[in-house]
């Protein structure tokens, strides 16, 4: 398909929810670092921006933000810390101008130590703003790792992708992030203390009860108590990450998406959607050496063009949101 036909080839739903407009939520995770969620979500952000959509991008790697140096920006003076901080009581005060028109960044907290562990209380309050930024759209770029923090922001988003490349840490991280986002899920929605010290010991992975996966856990959480079982299947059923492949050089690796989509239906129960893949482009590292955006300096790049195409599914998924505000609310 023409680069021209790609750009224009999706538009974007309003999303109305709880009797107001608030932004659609993406956010691009994965169990490894280093694996291009950076890069993702920057463009990502410029193909919506570019087609007219207001978007907000949020460095949510709290413990290494960079999404401003992928912009070609330096350190903005104001971020998320202020925020959390209490220095701005608005997050939108703390959104700062791209250089691409429709684009605005909340660049990462860096300035005090522990930011990539702040308390509880003030993750909420972080994520519950997020609902609440005037814009069509916020993207956020997750850090690595399967921290509480990590599935949290992950798990407030409408859509979730989940990052690999075709190396085996990156494959074995992208199970484990995914089998303990859907177990951290769990955990906001129970109640009872037996059922939640279940799940606390399901998620070690050598536990005295063999649950390797989530289909141990629904067993042995259906044998103590059978209606709680069946609230489990649903939200299994209903839990669907996007999954993404990065660095495709060889149709195998092309291939590994629905090979991991195959994978966790059978050991996990869990139906992942293979989102598609982005091929491995030498012109990546080059941008990222020279800070500049690839998309906007080479809009025909093999990685501009698979960031567009996944753009277009991405918009067509979000005509279907069913979860009003993600996962956590």
């Amino acid at each position: 398909m023409p680069m021209a036909e790609l750009q224009t080839a999706f538009d974007f739903p309003e999303l109305h929810r709880k009797g107001s407009r608030q932004p659609a939520v993406i956010c691009v995770g994965g169990g490894k670092g280093g694996i291009g969620k950076t890069l993702l979500t920057a463009n990502l952000g410029i193909c919506f921006a570019r087609s007219g959509i207001k978007v907000v991008l949020l460095d949510a790697d709290l413990g290494g933000s960079n999404l401003h140096t992928t912009l070609g920006m330096d350190l903005p003076d104001i971020s998320l810390s202020d925020f959390v901080q209490r220095r701005v009581e608005r997050l939108e005060d703390t959104i700062v101008d791209s250089g691409v028109e429709g684009l605005g960044l909340i660049s990462g907290a860096q300035d005090f130590l522990g930011s990539a562990n702040i308390k509880y209380t003030q993750k909420m309050r972080v994520l519950k703003r997020i609902l609440k930024i005037d814009c069509d759209l916020v993207i956020m770029d997750l850090g690595s790792g399967t921290s509480f923090n990590v599935l949290d922001f992950f798990l407030v988003a409408d859509l979730g992708l989940v990052m690999l490349v075709p190396e085996p840490t990156s494959l074995e991280n992208s199970y484990r992030f995914i089998k303990s986002a859907f177990y951290r899920l769990l955990k906001h929605r129970e109640t009872s203390r037996p059922i939640l010290k279940l799940l606390d010991d399901a998620m070690e992975s050598c536990n005295e009860m063999g649950i390797r996966t989530p289909y141990d856990l629904i067993r042995v959480v259906a044998r103590l108590d059978p209606e709680r079982g069946d609230v489990y299947r649903s939200l299994m059923l209903e839990f669907r990450p996007l999954l993404v492949v990065n660095q495709v050089r060889t149709p195998e690796d092309a291939e590994l998406g629905m090979a991991v989509r195959t994978a966790c239906r059978k050991y996990f129960g869990i139906d992942l959607d293979y989102l598609g893949s982005i091929d491995f482009d030498d012109s990546v590292w080059q941008a990222v050496r020279r800070r500049s955006v690839l998309l906007e300096h080479d809009p025909e790049s093999a990685f501009s063009r698979s960031v567009w195409k996944i753009a277009g599914t991405i918009a067509r998924r979000l005509r279907h949101i069913e979860r009003p505000s993600g996962w956590l609310f």
